[in-house]
Parts: structure tokens; C-alpha cells; sequence
């Protein structure tokens, strides 16, 4: 009998460290495109469509509106591998395949970039991607044009503080030869590394994989992956990055270095911050100030996304998390705008104190210590409250008036405020000059996810966690905290396993939404159109809708468009023309079956696809946003972004919207101006449109909140449906007075 149970435990035991070891497990691969190439007509009938649609506001204008989606992940990524187990409530992996089938039928989009993170990479995963891509691209020798795909990767830059983070960046290459593609994907140093490649041992305990027996071969696989990331050496950093060998794990510490390995590359690609307001890893107090220094090569940053599934990055707010000098921080007070999530910390803390029969002195001191506690731990200080929900936050930490706002919005990396400040220390003053995309980041291989509210959890990064035991090994409450987490530095944390922990992983599961697309005014359906388009920023982004959106400068007798730089000695006049999005059909349009199996429809699409009426949605205002960058260092950058500028109704909206308007200061004014237009639609049913759904009083104070779980507490078939006015953003003109020669 003591033999039995002697081999029964060894089993076990041998079990356990097999799946740790990833010894049971296999590589994924990125699978076969099964998706046919679109046919012609379909392809012509779209452009028809469309460009009807354009002569009736924009008669003379022979460019083509082209929608796309710039970041997308499969499972080659960490945290998108992760979230396909089942102990999250995933489907199972998401192969690059499935993002090319998904493009040209389920979203039916014109052009997608894949940007799996460079720090998962190998080898292996970074020349299957290629093959992919072109494998998407090509059919019998020769480029499609139904959809276009790009090559691309994410820089996933995480500091521990203000001072060390610069954030993500996707780059996106032009061409799909080997030769003008970069050897192999460039990541990030330090916190991004640690969390992505080195200390990814915790996600996933062997216990699990006995725990799910009926599933453990897809956590053999995700130890597998993250042991295959491991062995990969890390590449000499003394060596310029054109001599490293193509088998080592490269990386780059700031945006500047990054660039620079690509230029030794002979490389130009385009690199795009994203998801910069995001407070899931951004520091309080973050800044775009220092990648505004020429070392950090802003030039270089053409482009931003100004918003993705993981929210809007575009509004300024005069708030912080925290205030003070990094080695001090000091919690703010709340206001009617925004309530800081340490104060609201002491809250809780007070809260208890007096239920337990405590005096009102001892629970206020209690409450003050503990916002000093979380202000200084930052991105972990909920971590330092014990036993709490993600419910007894209530609105603490969030944008209350934006639009749907990124999850504990960073205010100082947001795209006014980085269009706002100035940096005086070279010898001629810097700007960011971005031109505005939209996205996904979806990390399920779906481009393109915002054409109908369906699905939340194919189509946001919502978990779908199958019931209470599932949750509570997944996002566990602490009932007592260790002293350990207590004493450590917000840079401990963050370089630490419990990164994943301390971030508000569960909370934010209410703010995810399915994201925007770009839009570029391309002069042909090509590789060619759509780089000339971004580079030329006559570009921008919409929160998922195909609006259509020109913005232009029209003072002199030829018109210049969203993206131009303009020096002038004449009052600016702008002409702004929008159409409202199609309104959708149930189901797909009958192509779709022609093109893609029934059963593939199904899993991709959930039986959903982008199938537009003729009937279109209105547009019902156009706003216009001001900003005067800074022209001295004590500016106040609050008192240089007007937003609104100009509110102008739409009256007729058959044929779409078209306003005109001067700005009559600006010769006077005699300083440097930004200008950008939004296009409001009327509202239409949003996933998670209400982030909270918070109960208020007559005060404005959020008294509770009703989360959207992606899991067993929501109804699987309830969307979180809410309805917001969508927008389409348009990318800045910039303009300077011209200088009379003395």
C-alpha cells in the first residue's frame, strides 16, 4: 500500500514539475490563412460607395478614405497567451492566421499591422511572423489589395517612476523584404523585460494544471512559450545592432536608443506611442516632458494614438494622482472633478475605524498614514488596503468627464498636453508635431473590433473567469498583507513577481471597450497610398465607427489638409466636412460565406461582421480643439489648451456636415497655434460606454458602482451597453505666423 501511494505522489509530483517545465508542452505557431483573397467588385463596389459619399461634401478631392488597425496581438504575446487560458475563461490560442481572416471578413477592415511585443520574441516566433504577413498579403505571387498587412512589433516600455518611463511604442515597417525589416524585434529594458520574459514564472502555478486536468495541455503550452522566451540570449549591448547575430533577445532603454538601433539597421519605420494616459502601468506623475528632449528623438514619433481599446489618451486634465517631489509624495485633495485614489484609500480605512467603535481622532490619523502609504507606493498603494473589492473604489482615480476615459487616467501623458509643452533646452525650441491614429490593441487576433457592439469578450480584453473558485485563485482578496509588500519601493514592486498582483487587473475590466481605427486619405489602394498617407499625417482616428472626416486650411488659394505645417501672414480659415458612420445589418454580408467556412464565421466573428445599411448615422456637432504650445517655460499649459475652441451644430445632415470658421485672434496673438477637429455622432449602444455606471447624489459624489465583470457575476449575454456619441478625431494643422525680414 505505502508503495502505491509512494508512486501516486512521485506521479503527481513528476506531473506538477513536467507542466512547470513546459516538458508536456508544445510551440504554437501562427497556422494557415483560410480566409480567400475578396473579390474585385466587392472591393470596387466599397470604393463606390464611399467615394459617392465624399463628392457630395467634396467634389474635386480624388483621394480615398482607407480604414485600418495599427496594433493587434496574437498569442506569440505574454499577456494575450495568458488570457487565452481557460482558468481566465479564454477561448484558446489566437494564431496570426486568424487576424488575417478576421480583417478581410469579420471587421472587413482595408489594411492591419500585427505588434506582438518584442520582449515574448524569438526567432522562431519573429520569422513565422513575417511568413505570415506575407502569407496574408500574397496569392499566387502577387499582392492582394483587398487587405493590406504590416509587419510590425511593441516596444513595451514600463519604468518604476516618473523619471524612467517612456511608455509603449508600436513600430511598423513599410515593406515585407527581409532586407527592410528589422533582424528582430526590439524590447524593452528593465520592468518591461522582468514582467514579460523574465518573471513570468508565477502567472501560471503547476497546480492549475491539475487542478483543470481536462485543459492542461494549454498550460504545458504557455510554460513551454515561456520557456522557449528564456533560453533566448540576450543580445550583446557594446555591439551595434546591424552586427548582432539574429539568435539573440535585443533591447533598447529609452525611445532614443531605440531609434538609433534602428537606424544602424539602415531601418526607418514608423513609431507610434500608444495608450499614454493608460494607469494600469504609467506612474503618477508621469510627463511627456522628457521625450521631448532631442536625445529621445521626438522627431522620429510622427504619429500617436489618441485612443485604443484600452481607452482615450487625447484629453488634458488639470488633476494628478499624486503631487510632490518623487522621494515625498503627498496625496491630493479631492475635488468635484476627481478623486484621488490614495484619499480614497484613507476613506476606506476611516470607514472601518469608526465601524469598529474607534474615536474620530484615532480613525483620521489612520486615514491620513494610509494615504501616505498608498501615495507613496503609487501604482500598488490598493494593494496596502486589505480584504478590499474593486467595488470600494468607487470612482477614485478616473476621468469623471472624459471621454471614455483610460483606466486611472494620467493626465501629463495626454496627447494635448504633450501638444501643449515645449522644450526650450536646445538650441532651437522642440514640439511634438503628431498626426492622429486609432486602434484596437486587441490581443485576441482581431483587428478592427469597433464595427458593432457584440461580443464583449471576443471583442475588448474583458476575462470571462467561469465561477467563484476560478476567481478567487486568480484575483485572490488579502486578508493579511505581508510586511514585506509594505516596506517595498514603488521600483521593488514593479521589478518584482508581484507586478501582475499589485496592478488593478480586475478593476479595470469595466474599461475596456473595442477600440478605434485609422483612417488615412490614401491616393490609391496600396502599400505605397497608405505610407505616404501616415507620413504625411493626412490621417486620423475614430473610436470605431468609419466616419468620414476632412479637415482643412483654405486661406489661401491652395487648400492644405489635416497634418500640414503652415506659416502664414493671414488669419487661418478652416473648412471642416464630415459623414456620419453606416448604420450595421444583423449578421454578415452574403460574400462572407463564399470567402470563409460557416464554422469559421462562427468562432471569429461570433456570427457578427461589419455589414453596413444604406442608411448612415448623423453627425450632430463639429468641435474644434485649440492650443497654443508653450512660448516661455512658466506657462501654465491649463491656460493653453481650449477644448472645446468651437462647438458648430450640424444642421443638415443628409448628405453629411460642413462648417467653416476663422480664427481672428491669431495674427494679433501673434504666437504658434494647433488646431484639430472632432466629429461628434449621434449616440449609439457602446460596450462598457459607462466605465462605472456609478449611483450619484445630489453632490455629484459616487455613492456606488455597478462593474462590468467580464466573468461568472455579469450574464455572459449582457454587453454592458451604454450609448455614447462616437468621434472621429482628425490629425492637428500646425500653424506659425510668418517673420518679416529685418
Amino acid at each position: 500500500m505505502k508503495k502505491v501511494i509512494f508512486l501516486i505522489i512521485a506521479f503527481i509530483l513528476f506531473f506538477l514539475v513536467s507542466i512547470y517545465m513546459g516538458w508536456l508542452g508544445k510551440a504554437r505557431h501562427v497556422e494557415n490563412v483560410q480566409s480567400l483573397p475578396l473579390a474585385q467588385e466587392i472591393i470596387s463596389e466599397r470604393s463606390k460607395i464611399q467615394t459617392n459619399a465624399a463628392k457630395k461634401l467634396n467634389p474635386y478631392n480624388n483621394k480615398q478614405i482607407l480604414f485600418g488597425d495599427f496594433h493587434v496581438h496574437t498569442t506569440f504575446s505574454t499577456d494575450a497567451f495568458w488570457w487565452s487560458l481557460p482558468i481566465l475563461g479564454g477561448e484558446g490560442v489566437h494564431p496570426m492566421a486568424d487576424a488575417c481572416d478576421y480583417a478581410r471578413y469579420c471587421s472587413s477592415i482595408d489594411f492591419w499591422a500585427i505588434t506582438d511585443h518584442a520582449e515574448a520574441s524569438t526567432p522562431r516566433k519573429w520569422q513565422e511572423t513575417k511568413d505570415s504577413i506575407r502569407q496574408c498579403s500574397f496569392r499566387n505571387g502577387k499582392e492582394t489589395n483587398d487587405v493590406i498587412p504590416f509587419v510590425g512589433f511593441e516596444w513595451t516600455q514600463v519604468g518604476p517612476t516618473p523619471e524612467e518611463h517612456y511608455g509603449h511604442k508600436n513600430v511598423i515597417f513599410k515593406d515585407l523584404e527581409e532586407s527592410k525589416l528589422s533582424k528582430r524585434p526590439i524590447g524593452a529594458g528593465g520592468t518591461a523585460t522582468n514582467a514579460l520574459r523574465n518573471n513570468t514564472g508565477g502567472l501560471m502555478p503547476p497546480i492549475v494544471g491539475v487542478l483543470d486536468i481536462l485543459n492542461f495541455q494549454d498550460y504545458s503550452d504557455f510554460n513551454y512559450f515561456i520557456n522557449e522566451v528564456r533560453d533566448i540570449p540576450t543580445c550583446p549591448q557594446n555591439k551595434s545592432s546591424a552586427d548582432l547575430s539574429g539568435d539573440c533577445y535585443e533591447y533598447a532603454d529609452t525611445p532614443g536608443d531605440l531609434v538609433r538601433r534602428l537606424e544602424e539597421q539602415n531601418l526607418d519605420p514608423l513609431i507610434i506611442p500608444h495608450g499614454s494616459t493608460w494607469g494600469f502601468y504609467t506612474p503618477p506623475s508621469s510627463s511627456w516632458d522628457k521625450q521631448l528632449k532631442s536625445d529621445m528623438r521626438p522627431e522620429k514619433m510622427k504619429i500617436i494614438e489618441v485612443m485604443s481599446g484600452h481607452g482615450n489618451a487625447e484629453e488634458y486634465r488639470s488633476y494628478q494622482q499624486i503631487i510632490g517631489d518623487l522621494n515625498n509624495p503627498v496625496c491630493p485633495k479631492p475635488t468635484s472633478e476627481f478623486l484621488p485614489s490614495c484619499w480614497r484609500a484613507g476613506q476606506i480605512i476611516e470607514d472601518r475605524c469608526l465601524q469598529e467603535g474607534l474615536s474620530k481622532d484615532e480613525c483620521v490619523k489612520r486615514a491620513e498614514k494610509t494615504r501616505e502609504f498608498t501615495a507613496n507606493l503609487g501604482l500598488g498603494g490598493h494593494t496596502l488596503i486589505t480584504g478590499e473589492t474593486p467595488d470600494d473604489w468607487l470612482d477614485s482615480g478616473q476621468c469623471k468627464d472624459c471621454f471614455l476615459p483610460a483606466f486611472n487616467h494620467n493626465p501629463l501623458t495626454s496627447v494635448q498636453y504633450g501638444l501643449a509643452i515645449t522644450d526650450f533646452s536646445s538650441e532651437k525650441p522642440l514640439n511634438f508635431k503628431w498626426g492622429f491614429i486609432a486602434a484596437s490593441d486587441n490581443h485576441r487576433s482581431r483587428p478592427g473590433t469597433g464595427y458593432k457592439p457584440v461580443d464583449k469578450l471576443k471583442t475588448t480584453e474583458m476575462l470571462r473567469i467561469k465561477n467563484k473558485f476560478w476567481k478567487e485563485r486568480t484575483f485572490p482578496i488579502s486578508k493579511e498583507k505581508p510586511a514585506s509588500v509594505l516596506e517595498l519601493t514603488r521600483e521593488e514592486v514593479l521589478n518584482s513577481g508581484l507586478s501582475f498582483q499589485l496592478t488593478e487587473l480586475e478593476r479595470q475590466q469595466s474599461f475596456w471597450t473595442q477600440g478605434g481605427l485609422a483612417a488615412v486619405h490614401s491616393e490609391s489602394r496600396t502599400r505605397d497610398g497608405i505610407w505616404d498617407a501616415l507620413n504625411r499625417k493626412e490621417i486620423y482616428g475614430t473610436s470605431g465607427p468609419r466616419m468620414l472626416l476632412w479637415f482643412d486650411e483654405v486661406s489661401s488659394s491652395t487648400s492644405m489638409p489635416m497634418g500640414s505645417e503652415i506659416v502664414t501672414s493671414v488669419n487661418p480659415v478652416f473648412v471642416v466636412k464630415a459623414v456620419g458612420s453606416f448604420k450595421q445589418l444583423p449578421g454578415c454580408p452574403e460574400f462572407t460565406i463564399d470567402g470563409m467556412s460557416g464554422d469559421r464565421i462562427e468562432k471569429l466573428c461570433a456570427g457578427e461582421c461589419y455589414n453596413p445599411s444604406s442608411e448612415r448615422h448623423k453627425v450632430t456637432r463639429i468641435e474644434i480643439i485649440k492650443i497654443t504650445p508653450q512660448i516661455n517655460s512658466s506657462e501654465n499649459v491649463s491656460d493653453l489648451i481650449i477644448d472645446p475652441w468651437l462647438s458648430l451644430p450640424c444642421e443638415n445632415n443628409i448628405n453629411g456636415c460642413e462648417v467653416k470658421f476663422e480664427d481672428k485672434d491669431f495674427i494679433n496673438d501673434d504666437r504658434p497655434a494647433v488646431y484639430y477637429a472632432r466629429a461628434i455622432q449621434e449616440p449609439t449602444e457602446t460596450i462598457n460606454g459607462d466605465a462605472l455606471r456609478c449611483t450619484y447624489d445630489d453632490q455629484g459624489n459616487c455613492l456606488e458602482v455597478n462593474l462590468c465583470y467580464g466573468d461568472y457575476r455579469i450574464d455572459e449575454k449582457d454587453q454592458c451597453l451604454t450609448k455614447v456619441e462616437h468621434r472621429a478625431w482628425s490629425s492637428p494643422i500646425f500653424i506659425s505666423k510668418a517673420q518679416n525680414e529685418q
